[in-house]
């Protein structure tokens, strides 16, 4: 079995077939207007950018986009999307390590889509706290991540015994990954992120679940 990071970098110039799918598509027009609202004029770190797609629609609102990500393969697919250097910059780094040269003031939004739903239970309230640290007071957090939808989503192949789901995922070679992808409740986010943030809102869509909050 093969490891998350390897999968990523499998399946890099493929990731963005998911977005193609008919049934996301509704979530995804709605996902791109909140934001265009929520992340206009923010100087805005990306976490885990991966294929550059999220950072592709926040580009066009946001002052600036620091994007981060540890797949060589994915920054590549990211970079070949074109983006103004002047306004966007791809950075290889962990999301889990954050850089550091990060210091509160430089960002004053940060986002992630697709990956907090890999950062395991038992550290969550560990990387809230680093995040504060990193960035600082009132800066926006907005995370974004997908729903279990019956038919739809992958099976859950095992849970740990922290409560963190994985699937076990194919690339088109027929290779097998071990990937984590865990899906919170409202109340679990809820009680995780109160504990670091304020303001918390959450938003459910068909397939999508969007978290809004400020760093105390």
């Amino acid at each position: 079995m093969k490891t998350q990071q390897e999968y990523y970098a499998a399946v890099a110039a493929t990731y963005d077939l998911q977005y193609e799918r008919p049934e996301v598509e509704d979530d995804l027009e709605e996902l791109h207007e909140a934001l265009a609202e929520l992340l206009n004029g923010h100087k805005v770190l990306e976490l885990a950018c991966g294929s550059g797609y999220w950072t592709e629609i926040i580009a066009d609102v946001a002052e600036s986009v620091h994007a981060i990500d540890n797949s060589p393969q994915m920054l590549a697919a990211a970079r070949e999307r074109g983006l103004d250097e002047d306004f966007v910059q791809f950075t290889e780094a962990d999301a889990f390590n954050l850089p550091a040269d990060i210091a509160p003031g430089q960002y004053t939004a940060c986002f992630a889509a697709g990956f907090w739903s890999q950062v395991p239970r038992s550290g969550q309230d560990k990387y809230l706290a680093q995040l504060r640290a990193k960035l600082g007071k009132d800066v926006l957090l907005v995370l974004l991540d997908a729903n279990h939808v019956d038919g739809f989503s992958p099976p859950i192949a095992r849970t740990d015994l922290d409560g963190n789901t994985f699937h076990i995922l194919t690339d088109t070679k027929g290779e097998r990954y071990d990937v984590a992808q865990s899906y919170p409740s409202d109340s679990w986010l809820r009680k995780r992120l109160s504990g670091a943030a304020k303001e918390v809102r959450i938003e459910r869509l068909a397939h999508y679940w969007l978290a809004t909050c400020r760093l105390k």
